[in-house]
């Protein structure tokens, strides 16, 4: 299947999370999830020539989507692709020299090219060899992780991150079967696991196992940490950062940011009783898909937006 960037990814709460940033024509934004280039198309249609995109993007697949983006042949002057995981934020922006950015955005989800990859190893509709890696130059493969984790560290994963309350049982049947024989594919990892599955729950609970190893494989917690840290410091007084989370895990540590300005959503009050914390939410509560949108794109089903605002700093000038 030849995939193109409405194929890639479909950008969920397009134009909710856009709004979000109050965009300001000639102000500087980051994308830090460029996927198939949904997000950034609409963030360049609102810039002037004087206001500047960077869009992050460690998986070399995205790069391909960049040509959507104009319809001139050449990349738009506005524009800057940074191929590279979004956890070195900070770096980048030291490097191209940006001080202050005036928003930011971020899909967390998976881009559904990534689910429809047969050879990639992240859905288990597919033979594939367990990879699961969205940069494929570098890291451990999901099958690495399986075959060498211990049992408690693969119990540890598949209940933080997959949220599966028999991760104790999951984790010593891999230890048992890879003695016998080597978990490298999504079938032999699902051979393992189904028995410990109820038939009802099969599908739902065996995708909850592989979004778990994905995150272990991506660091995705450890990145998102490392990114929400950077956008707090780059952005500017009134800056905007807007966040869509697919899993509850991503969310609870945005919402710490937002509420607190920490990942640990510690509150800290001034002398007089007063939360300080370095942005004011635009929205108290949660924005979700609306049916319509779920019906189009059911892979939007989970999406939570949270927006917020970088409020004054009296140390700042």
């Amino acid at each position: 299947m030849i995939k193109t960037a409405a194929t890639y990814h479909v950008p969920v709460l397009l134009k909710e999370s856009i709004d979000g940033l109050n965009i300001h024509p000639e102000g500087i934004y980051v994308d830090v999830t460029f996927g198939g280039g949904g997000h950034s198309r609409e963030i360049l249609s609102r810039l002037s020539e004087k206001g500047h995109l960077f869009s992050f993007d460690q998986d070399a697949d995205a790069e391909e989507n960049i040509k959507t983006l104009s319809d001139l042949r050449e990349m738009p002057k506005n524009f800057t692709f940074v191929r590279s995981n979004f956890r070195y934020l900070r770096n980048w922006m030291q490097y191209y020299g940006i001080e202050r950015i005036d928003g930011l955005l971020g899909d967390l989800g998976v881009s559904s090219h990534h689910f429809d990859d047969e050879e990639r190893g992240f859905s288990f509709r597919f033979d594939a060899p367990l990879d699961m890696r969205m940069n494929k130059r570098a890291g451990r493969t999901a099958a690495d992780i399986l075959e060498n984790y211990k049992e408690e560290e693969l119990a540890n994963i598949f209940y933080l991150y997959g949220e599966l309350r028999n991760s104790r049982q999951i984790a010593a049947a891999v230890m048992e079967n890879r003695q016998k024989n080597p978990i490298r594919t999504t079938k032999d990892f699902q051979a393992v696991v189904e028995p410990l599955f109820r038939k009802e729950r099969g599908k739902k609970e065996t995708a909850k196992l592989f979004q778990a190893l994905r995150i272990e494989v991506n660091h995705e917690m450890d990145a998102l940490r490392e990114m929400l840290e950077a956008a707090k410091d780059l952005l500017r007084p009134g800056g905007r950062l807007s966040v869509i989370t697919y899993h509850s895990l991503e969310d609870r540590l945005v919402k710490n940011i937002m509420k607190s300005g920490n990942i640990e959503g510690k509150i800290k009050k001034d002398f007089y009783g007063n939360v300080d914390a370095p942005f004011r939410l635009i929205n108290n509560k949660i924005i979700a898909p609306s049916k319509e949108e779920q019906a189009i794109n059911p892979r939007s089903r989970s999406a939570k937006l949270r927006i917020a605002e970088k409020m004054p700093n009296e140390h700042e000038g």
